[in-house]
C-alpha cells in the first residue's frame, strides 16, 4: 500500500462514530488538562487507564492520545492570559505570549498559538504516515538478540537523558527493574520477591503504580502550593487572527518548529519540553531583532507552540514502530496498550493495522478538532482556573482509588498505589525523576524475555549479542553513551576555558 492508500484507511477508521467519540472526548479532556497547572497529561492519563478496560484497544488508544497531543494546545491558554504555564511545554511561552497580552494582543498570540499548533501537528502525522511503514519493516529484522540490545539502549537513553542528575536516573532505572521482576520467573517458574503475597505472583500491575507516581504525588505536592494564590491578568479579546506583518513574522518559525520539534520528539528523552525550548532558542538566534524577544514578539509564540505539537506526534513513532517509549507520556500510554494484550512494535502495522492506523487517523481528526473548538471556548479554560484546588482534590483522589481497585478488585493494588504515590511525592520533592522508574518497569520483563530467549538459543553464549550487527551496533551505542560524561569530564579538564566560552555562547 501506497501513501495515500494508508492515509484513506487512516481516515476511514478514524471517522467511525465510536471512534470520533472518543477523539473528541481525548482531546477535549487534554486541553482541560493542558489549561489546569499541576495535573499534566501524565497523572491524566494514568487516572484514566482504568476506565479503557471497557473500550476496543483502538478507542482507548484514541482517547489517551487525544489527551497527550491536546494537553500541548491547552496549556497556551493560560500561558498567554496568565501568565501561568498549564503544561510543562508551553513554559516558555509565558515569555512573550503573557508580554503580547499586556499590550492587547492577547488575541493574536491566542491565534497564532492555535494555528501553529495546527500546522505543526498536522506535520507531525504527515511524517508519521510516510516514516512508520519502512520503520517497522526495518524492525522486522529484529530478534531477541536484537530485540534486548534494542531495550538496554532505550534504557540507557531515558536515563542518560532525564533532567537532574545521571546517577539518580540509574538508581530509579535499577528500581524499576527491580519492581519488574517481582512475581513469577518467566523461564523457572519460580516466585521472586512476592513477600509471600499470592496478589503479587503475576506481577505488579502498571496501573496502579503510574497512578500513585503521577497522581497521588501531584495532589500532595499541589496540595502543598494552594495556599498561593493566583493574580488574574484581565484583558479583551477582540480579534483572533493576527495581521499581515504578524503572520509573515510567524511563517518561518512555525515552518522551522515543525521540522525541528518532530525530529526532536522521537528521539528518547526529548518531547515537547526540550522542542519548544530549542526553536525558541533558535528564533532568537536566527532574528534580525533578537532584543524584542521577551517583549512580545510573535515569533516567540509561534515557533515553541508549533514545535511542541509537531514533537508530540513524532514521539509516538518510536513507541509503534520499535515498541520503546521516547518518554514518560509515551511509557505510560505503552502501559494502556499491553493492558488490552497489543504489543507495539513492528509486528503492530500487520498484526493490529486497524489500530495503528485507526490512531493516526483520529490524530489528522483531532487536530481540526482542537482548532475548531478550542479558541471559542477560552472563557470557559480560563474560569476552571477560578476553582481552589481543595474542592478538585477529593474528585482526584476519589478517581484514583476506585480506578487502582477496580483493576482486580484487589485491595493490594490501592496499597501499591498508595505506596508509590509517597514514592513519588519525595522524589519530586528531592528531584529523583520518575521517568527511568516506569520504563524500566515496563521493559524489565520484556528485556528479560529477549534475554533468556537469546541465551537459550545460543546455548548460554554471550556472543550472541555482538555476532549480529545491528545488536553490536545498538550495544556500542549504549556504551558510548554511558562512557560519554567521563570522556567530557576528562576533556573540559584540558581546556576549561574553551567549554566555558562555549556554554556561554549556548
Amino acid at each position: 500500500m501506497d501513501f495515500f492508500d494508508h492515509l484513506l484507511m487512516a481516515l476511514k477508521i478514524g471517522i467511525e462514530p465510536a471512534n470520533l467519540l472518543w477523539c473528541f472526548t481525548g482531546v477535549l479532556i487534554g486541553t482541560l488538562v493542558g489549561v489546569l497547572p499541576g495535573l499534566g497529561p501524565v497523572a491524566t492519563i494514568s487516572l484514566l487507564l482504568p476506565i479503557t478496560y471497557k473500550l476496543t484497544p483502538v478507542q482507548s488508544i484514541i482517547m489517551l492520545a487525544g489527551i497527550y497531543y491536546g494537553a500541548q494546545y491547552g496549556g497556551s491558554t493560560t500561558s498567554i492570559l496568565l501568565n501561568i504555564p498549564g503544561e510543562a511545554s508551553s513554559m516558555i511561552t509565558c515569555l512573550d505570549g503573557h508580554q503580547m497580552a499586556k499590550k492587547g494582543r492577547a488575541g493574536p498570540a491566542l491565534g497564532i498559538a492555535a494555528i501553529g499548533s495546527f500546522i505543526g501537528g498536522t506535520f507531525g502525522i504527515l511524517m508519521m504516515t510516510f516514516l512508520a511503514p519502512p520503520m517497522a519493516a526495518m524492525a522486522l529484522k529484529f530478534g531477541p538478540p536484537e530485540n534486548a540490545s534494542l531495550m538496554v539502549l532505550g534504557l540507557t537513553l531515558i536515563t542518560y537523558l532525564s533532567s537532574g542528575s545521571m546517577v539518580k536516573s540509574f538508581m530509579m532505572a535499577a528500581l524499576g527493574l527491580l519492581v519488574g521482576s517481582i512475581g513469577t520467573d518467566l523461564i523457572t517458574g519460580s516466585m521472586r520477591f512476592t513477600l509471600g503475597l499470592p496478589g503479587l505472583a503475576e506481577g505488579v500491575s502498571i496501573v496502579p503504580v503510574v497512578m500513585g507516581l503521577f497522581g497521588i504525588s501531584e495532589i500532595m505536592l499541589n496540595l502543598e502550593e494552594s495556599c498561593r494564590k493566583r493574580e488574574f491578568f484581565k484583558t479583551s479579546v477582540k480579534t483572533l487572527l493576527p495581521n499581515k506583518q504578524e503572520f509573515k513574522d510567524s511563517a518561518g518559525p512555525i515552518a522551522r518548529g515543525s521540522v525541528v520539534g518532530f525530529f526532536l520528539g522521537i528521539l528518547p528523552g526529548g518531547g515537547a519540553l526540550l522542542s519548544s525550548l530549542v526553536s525558541y532558542a533558535m528564533e532568537r538566534r536566527l532574528s534580525k531583532q533578537p532584543e524584542t524577544f521577551g517583549t512580545g514578539s510573535i515569533a516567540g509564540v509561534a515557533g515553541p507552540e508549533t514545535a511542541n505539537n509537531a514533537a508530540a506526534q513524532g514521539s509516538y513513532i518510536p513507541l509503534m514502530t520499535l515498541g520503546i517509549p521516547c518518554n514518560v507520556v509515551m511509557a505510560v500510554l505503552m502501559g494502556a496498550f499491553l493492558i488490552h494484550g497489543v504489543i507495539p512494535g513492528p509486528l503492530l502495522l500487520e498484526t493490529h493495522p486497524d489500530l495503528f492506523w485507526g490512531v493516526v487517523g483520529s490524530m489528522y481528526i483531532g487536530n481540526g478538532m482542537l482548532l475548531l473548538f478550542n479558541l471559542p471556548l477560552i472563557g470557559v479554560w480560563v474560569s476552571l482556573l477560578r476553582v481552589p484546588y481543595v474542592l478538585l482534590f477529593p474528585l482526584i483522589s476519589m478517581l484514583c482509588l476506585i480506578g487502582s481497585y477496580s483493576i482486580e478488585n484487589s485491595i493490594l493494588d490501592v496499597y501499591i498505589m498508595i505506596l508509590f504515590g509517597i514514592l513519588g511525592y519525595l522524589m519530586k520533592k528531592f528531584n529523583y525523576p520518575p521517568a527511568p522508574l516506569v520504563l524500566a518497569l515496563i521493559l524489565g520483563p520484556m528485556l528479560e524475555k529477549n534475554l533468556g530467549q537469546s541465551l537459550m538459543m545460543s546455548n548460554k553464549n554471550l556472543l550472541i549479542f555482538v555476532e549480529s550487527p545491528i545488536s553490536a551496533t545498538l550495544l556500542s551505542v549504549t556504551v558510548l553513551l554511558l562512557i560519554s560524561p567521563l570522556i567530557l569530564k576528562r576533556f573540559k579538564q584540558k581546556r576549561p576555558g574553551l567549554l566555558v566560552q562555549g556554554d556561554l555562547d549556548l
